[in-house]
C-alpha cells in the first residue's frame, strides 16, 4: 500500500490551515448540555498523539509515518476549533474527562494496530456527532465549525482503513475472526456509553441515543467488514463517507 495520496492530502489541507485565520466570534448561545458535550469532545481530540506517531514510525514505513503526523496536527486543529466553539458560547476547555483516559489507556495496550482499532471507534463516533452539531445547532458559526471538522473526519477514515486493511492481509481467517468479535465488542461498548454520557445533548440537536447508536453501528459495519474479511479490498471506503441528513 501507498501511501504518498494520503500524505499528500494532508500536506495540502496543512497549507490551507496555515493560510486562512480561525474565526473567533465572541457571544453566542448554546445549551449547557451541548456546552459540556463539546467540551468532553474537545478533550478527546487534544491529546500529542505520541503514542500513535511511535508506533507509526516504527511501522517503518516513512510515507505512512509523516501522514501520520499530519493526522494528529490535524486532530489538534480541531482541539482548537472546539475551544474556540466554547469561547463563543461562555465557556473553557476542561482538562480531560474520564472516558477519554480509558479511551487512551487502551490505545496504548498495544502495538499500531490496536492504536488504529481503538482510533477508529473515535473517528466513527465522531462522524455521527459531527453531523448531528453540524446540522442540529441551530448557529451558523457552530455548523460550520462541524461541518469543517466532519469534512476532515471523512478523510480520516478511508486512511485509517487503507492501514488496517494491509495490517490484516495476512492475518488468517480465525484470527481475522477472533478480532472481529473484540472490534464490535469494543464499539458496541464505546457507542453505549457516548449515547449515555452525551444523550440531552444530542436530544438538543435533535437525535435520540438510540437513534445516534444506530447510525453509528451502521457506518461502522461496512469497516469491519472491509478490514476483516476473508478477502481485504476497498469497497466500504466509499460506503462510509454518504452520512446522510441528521436524523431525529
Amino acid at each position: 500500500m501507498d501511501f504518498q495520496e494520503h500524505l499528500a492530502t494532508f500536506q495540502e489541507h496543512a497549507r490551507r490551515r496555515a493560510e486562512q485565520a480561525e474565526p473567533q466570534p465572541a457571544g453566542g448561545r448554546l445549551p449547557t448540555a451541548l456546552i459540556r458535550s463539546i467540551q468532553r469532545f474537545q478533550a478527546g481530540e487534544d491529546g500529542d498523539g505520541a503514542s500513535l506517531i511511535a508506533a507509526a514510525e516504527r511501522a517503518g514505513d516513512p510515507v505512512y509515518h509523516a501522514a501520520i503526523r499530519l493526522f494528529v496536527a490535524e486532530e489538534q486543529s480541531h482541539a482548537v476549533r472546539l475551544a474556540n466553539v466554547l469561547r463563543y458560547a461562555g465557556a473553557a476547555p476542561i482538562g480531560g474527562h474520564w472516558t477519554d483516559t480509558v479511551f487512551v489507556l487502551v490505545r496504548r495496550a498495544g502495538g499500531l494496530r490496536l492504536e488504529l482499532l481503538t482510533l477508529m471507534l473515535a473517528e466513527v463516533v465522531a462522524l455521527r456527532y459531527y453531523r448531528a452539531l453540524r446540522d442540529g445547532c441551530g448557529d451558523d458559526y457552530v455548523s460550520g465549525v462541524a461541518g469543517r471538522i466532519l469534512a476532515d473526519e471523512e478523510r480520516h477514515v478511508p486512511f485509517h482503513l487503507d492501514r488496517l486493511r494491509q495490517g490484516f492481509a495476512a492475518v488468517p481467517a480465525a484470527g481475522r475472526f477472533a478480532v472481529a468479535c473484540g472490534w464490535w465488542t469494543l464499539m458496541v461498548g464505546a457507542v453505549s456509553v457516548v449515547a449515555l454520557d452525551h444523550g440531552r445533548a444530542l436530544r438538543a440537536l435533535g437525535v435520540s441515543r438510540r437513534r445516534f447508536a444506530a447510525d453509528v453501528l451502521r457506518l461502522f459495519a461496512p469497516m469491519a467488514g472491509s478490514v476483516l474479511r476473508s478477502r481485504p479490498g476497498r469497497g466500504a471506503a466509499g460506503t462510509v463517507l454518504r452520512t446522510g441528513p441528521a436524523g431525529g
